[in-house]
């Protein structure tokens, strides 16, 4: 089945609510090259709350790839009723100078990304302790895990997704505690990967989404072609394409990797700036969360129906 969504139309959502948000909250992490920071954004009111972890990209922009960025999504997501919690990875460009990109995993540090969640995952009590406020107010069952590009290969593992490492081992990270996910512009079928990336990062020719069982969504512009990866906007959809169901895509019309500015306000790094487009990337993943986690919650399909049929498309919803 398939929809459009518009610039027009109005999306069913609920009234934003103030925000808290602090960061950093250091974790322990025996064994990682520096401790875990995170960011926790949380409405003030409600209980309850479901949890997103949040996963960035490897961009080369200073801060945005990191627990400071993405703040079009997190601050929707959590003025709307979630716990969202965004850790800075290894790759992050604010690690330069303190963390050796040349190890085993490379600059990607793919391995640790997806542990990163796990420990995070492991401490949501020390978490709960350093915002104020949100103590007892987190649902710890309904968890899920969202990502942009790099971040949405490391979602994906946590959702199922396998890779082969260069001994030969397959590995698989999946993690049962999340149960849902939102894969944003991320790596996709290597078949099309033709580009420099191939020999740059060659665990992404190894990517398998047969065994990515568990519902997610899956979000991909189709203009986001970048020649270091793929001339085929088709690359991006892999994580729809090459799993099984449940899965939804939603191809934004016109969006590039950044999909008008998810990264920052006001992004330097956003080559299609666009705010319509931004907006509607927030509406959509909110709705699909909530009915993610939650099936009795209409969200998903009151906004598939709001767009049906709706006027000047920004973009084309599938589901499998």
């Amino acid at each position: 089945m398939s929809t459009s969504i518009s610039s027009v139309v109005t999306l069913p959502s609920v009234a934003p609510v103030p925000v808290v948000s602090v960061s950093p909250i250091v974790l322990s992490a025996p064994g990682r090259a520096v401790p875990l920071q995170v960011r926790v954004s949380a409405p003030v009111t409600g209980r309850d709350l479901p949890i997103v972890f949040f996963s960035h990209g490897h961009g080369a922009s200073n801060n945005l790839s990191s627990l400071n960025g993405y703040g079009p999504l997190a601050n929707y997501w959590a003025a709307r009723g979630f716990v969202v919690i965004q850790p800075t990875h290894l790759s992050s460009a604010t690690l330069r100078g303190v963390v050796d990109p040349n190890g085993p995993e490379g600059a990607l540090f793919w391995r640790s990304r997806a542990e990163d969640m796990t420990r995070i995952l492991d401490a949501l009590d020390v978490i709960e302790e350093a915002v104020p406020g949100l103590s007892g107010r987190m649902d710890r069952v309904r968890v899920a895990v969202a990502g942009h590009s790099l971040g949405a290969m490391t979602a994906g593992m946590l959702l199922g997704q396998r890779v082969t490492d260069a001994d030969g081992s397959v590995v698989d990270l999946r993690d049962q505690r999340i149960t849902a996910g939102v894969i944003i512009a991320g790596p996709g079928n290597p078949t099309f990967l033709t580009g420099a990336a191939r020999d740059r990062y060659p665990i992404l020719r190894t990517l398998d989404f047969s065994a990515m069982t568990a519902p997610a969504l899956v979000v991909v512009g189709d203009r986001d072609v970048n020649p270091m990866f793929s001339d085929q906007a088709e690359y991006r959809a892999g994580a729809y394409t090459l799993s099984p169901g449940p899965k939804d895509l939603l191809t934004v019309f016109g969006g590039e990797h950044i999909l008008g500015g998810i990264s920052g306000y006001d992004a330097a790094e956003t080559t299609d700036e666009n705010p319509a487009r931004v907006e509607a990337v927030a509406q959509l993943t909110w709705a699909y969360l909530r009915t993610a986690l939650n099936p009795a919650d209409s969200a998903w399909k009151a906004a598939s129906d709001a767009l049906r049929g709706a006027p000047n498309p920004l973009a084309g919803v599938a589901a499998k």
